[in-house]
């Protein structure tokens, strides 16, 4: 057999499914895995026949490789991918490549592509989106990196990237060292507050308007055929209508604890490092921590007051609310992803191109829908655009959700239900246009206990006042510091 064009370690669902996509494009794929029983069962299961070559050790894996070698690590974030690329050096020469496609935070990716490139080698390291069903039909995949190794890898990447309409795939250069896997880190970020939204929208239609799943699922399965069509909105209709074997419905049966795997708290930690208000993610993340308390939470609903949920009014119109608030929440959050990326940006030295990034997003990926197409095309318009809500499309769109979104925050809160990222996504709203916010009280604050000074509206800006506020504290004031 003829050598292969790439080479993959780690045969779990994800390497599985990527190596089966690859094969089917045409490529030949050399395999290999720590546990090597998993490699013949691969060999001699799903991939007999095909133009897949089995390796028993990583020597025979590179062996096996056109030049310059690729090499793709599917295998758990963290240590486990240091490990590999000390077992994979010795074994490469210099332009030859090693692809890291888990979910690694992207500081660890920076620090690689470092340490790989001091080797004379070049690395790549990419996000990966779309669940297994994505890695075997067509994947979101956002690679950076060194720029060198790209054009080695982008026939292969974007011949196995989900593709949008006119073709284009769902996959581009995203930038230098780790901005690939910054912008994975950001989507999953962006997907936990989509879905926190979706929770939401389901918890008033649940609580409040006494919906059963079936009356929810064709609310859901209509807000997938407009403005809201996506993959999150059309599975959780799916979800809702599916039945458990008692004919009961299976989503009534979950327990209401989430779990999460660190991106999205990476996301809110880089927010808070940055000083960028990410603040509907923030609150998806901590939703997650709440529901984890379950033990805590059923104890405290024994003891704790509050109003009972009772809705009157007409209940088709405050659905039609619902889907607004979630729309006009869902620009929110979106809005404060890109400005997150874009500060980034700017600290890391990336080149991000802003509606690339939302073509990516288009297909393959979990946070894929028609919304992203309307981002692309703020961005293309305006590349240097600050903020989304500033777009003349979504700023029009907001405008015409907000009576609805206030009404629906009004409501929940009147009736003690929690909807964190709506309120959440409505006060950033509101704190964004306003002209002049309560900060300077606190810059006062902030000066009468520490001296840390404060600046005047009647004087440029970078000239800083201390006040002895007290007649005991002296003139004497605190350096500034200012995020």
């Amino acid at each position: 057999m003829s050598k292969a064009d790439i080479g993959l370690i780690g045969l779990a669902v994800m390497g599985e499914n990527l190596v089966m996509n690859m094969e089917s494009k045409g490529y030949t794929v050399a395999v290999f895995n720590r546990t090597v029983s998993k490699v013949t069962k691969f060999v001699e299961g799903r991939a007999k026949g095909k133009n897949i070559i089995g390796a028993q050790s990583l020597e025979e894996l590179v062996a096996n490789l056109k030049k310059p070698r690729k090499v793709m690590l599917m295998v758990k974030a963290g240590k486990p991918v240091d490990d590999f690329i000390e077992l994979l050096i010795p074994h490469l020469e210099p332009g030859d490549i090693i692809i890291d496609g888990g979910n690694s935070h992207f500081p660890d990716t920076i620090r690689r592509t470092k340490h790989v490139e001091e080797k004379g080698l070049l690395y790549i390291g990419t996000g990966v989106s779309g669940g297994e069903e994505g890695a075997l039909l067509g994947p979101s995949l956002m690679p950076g990196g060194s720029p060198a190794a790209w054009p080695h890898v982008k026939p292969i990447f974007q011949a196995i990237a989900a593709k949008v309409e006119d073709g284009s795939p769902c996959c581009d250069w995203v930038g230098e060292d780790g901005a690939g896997h910054f912008v994975k880190m950001v989507h999953n970020g962006i997907e936990y507050g989509d879905m926190q939204l979706i929770c939401e929208a389901y918890h008033l239609m649940k609580d409040l308007l006494g919906m059963t799943p079936d009356e929810m699922h064709e609310v859901f399965k209509e807000w997938n055929e407009g403005e809201l069509n996506s993959y999150l909105i059309e599975i959780t209709g799916d979800i809702l209508a599916q039945k458990d074997e008692d004919g009961a419905p299976l989503v009534d049966k979950i327990l209401d604890t989430a779990g999460q795997k660190g991106t999205g708290k990476w996301t809110g930690i880089t927010a808070l490092d940055e000083g960028i208000p990410l603040t509907l993610i923030g609150e998806a993340v901590f939703s997650r921590c709440l529901s984890a308390m379950k033990e805590e939470r059923v104890a405290a609903s024994k003891v704790l007051q509050g109003p009972k949920p009772s809705f009157k009014g007409d209940k088709k119109a405050f659905i039609e609310d619902i889907r607004k608030a979630l729309y006009a929440s869902k620009i929110v959050s979106y809005a404060q992803g890109y400005t997150l990326m874009r500060s980034a940006a700017k600290t890391y030295g990336w080149h991000l191109n802003y509606g690339g990034i939302a073509l990516m997003w288009r297909g393959g990926c979990i946070i894929r829908s028609t919304f992203l197409g309307k981002i692309k095309e703020a961005f293309d318009k305006n590349p240097e655009l600050p903020n989304l809500l500033l777009d003349p499309f979504f700023k029009e769109k907001v405008e015409f959700c907000q009576e609805g979104w206030r009404k629906v925050c009004a409501t929940a809160l009147t009736n003690g239900l929690p909807v964190p990222a709506f309120t959440t996504a409505l006060c950033y709203y509101d704190g964004y246009r306003c002209e002049r916010l309560p900060a300077n009280l606190l810059q006062a604050q902030r000066d009468y206990f520490g001296a840390h000074t404060y600046e005047r509206v009647d004087k440029p800006r970078g000239e800083f006042f201390h006040t002895n506020w007290t007649g005991t504290g002296g003139s004497t004031s605190a350096s500034t510091y200012t995020v």
